[in-house]
């Protein structure tokens, strides 16, 4: 019975897919008011709390308590591409006495012994997946020079009816977005990279669920889990999410007594979130 009303709504969504480029905007622009709106591009900075969970060929090989930081930036105006708009921390441990920062000009992880500059590959990496991040793209890219649309019809993820859209920038990147018919929420994403020594091609998906209201009609995924060319390798479910908390430069920046180590002297690696 539940299979067949499915499949009936399917088959009315394949029937009526629209692949114009005007319904493939209507479809983000309706995202973004899913998200909240105004109150969305409006959220300053945001605090998650949860578990993290990394996995090696399907199986665990790490999980922590973690605390992410985000603050976003000030756009640009005119909007400019390739424009990197927010600075992150990444908090590992009851104690967060080892975190990764992000920020405009790199990233560095931070231990006792003090801060190592990261490898510019793993920032590149990240600058990368937070340019393919449609969350991102929602709040900060929309009036980026060059971004466009393009509707690839419906289709079913999950069991869950789906406007499927790419969004292709100045630079070419492609992310291929699932949104929810009903409540217009991004559910999944996917894009492709080719590894830098091999040029093999390497498929990045991203799973988003279980949103909610995290203030004034904000909406935020509490669980999001990423998949590399077709297993898993990363899960993170939220405890708890707060926005506009006020978050200063001190938490994204290195303060002047910090030890800069050597780029070689520190083995701990960075979440993959």
């Amino acid at each position: 019975m539940r299979a067949g009303f499915l499949l009936l709504i399917a088959l009315c969504c394949l029937g009526q897919e629209n692949r114009t480029p005007e319904y493939a905007r209507k479809v983000v622009d309706a995202a973004l008011q899913a998200m909240g709106g105004d109150k969305y591009l409006a959220m300053k900075d945001r605090v998650e709390e949860g578990r993290s969970y990394s996995f090696y060929h399907e199986k665990l090989s790490g999980m922590s308590r973690a605390r992410m930081y985000t603050r976003y930036l000030t756009a640009p105006e005119p909007m400019k591409p390739d424009f990197f708009g927010l600075r992150e921390r990444r908090a590992f441990g009851k104690k967060e006495d080892v975190f990764v920062v992000y920020n405009e000009d790199g990233g560095y992880e931070i231990t006792y012994r003090g801060a190592k500059p990261l490898d510019p590959s793993i920032f590149t990496s990240y600058k990368e997946s937070l340019f393919h991040n449609v969350l991102y793209t929602l709040r900060m890219r929309l009036k980026e020079p060059g971004l466009t649309f393009e509707s690839q019809g419906a289709a079913i993820h999950e069991n869950q009816p789906c406007d499927v859209v790419d969004i292709v920038d100045s630079e070419n990147r492609v992310t291929t977005v699932w949104f929810h018919q009903l409540t217009k929420l991004p559910l999944k994403q996917r894009w492709e990279r080719r590894d830098p020594k091999t040029r093999d091609r390497i498929e990045e998906i991203t799973i988003f669920d279980k949103y909610r209201d995290v203030g004034g009609g904000v909406m935020w995924p509490y669980v999001i889990r990423r998949e590399r060319n077709g297993e898993r390798n990363f899960e993170m479910y939220d405890d708890a999410v707060s926005i506009n908390q006020g978050l200063g430069d001190e938490l994204f920046t290195l303060s002047a007594d910090v030890k800069v180590l050597d780029s070689k002297s520190s083995n701990v690696k960075p979440g993959k979130k």
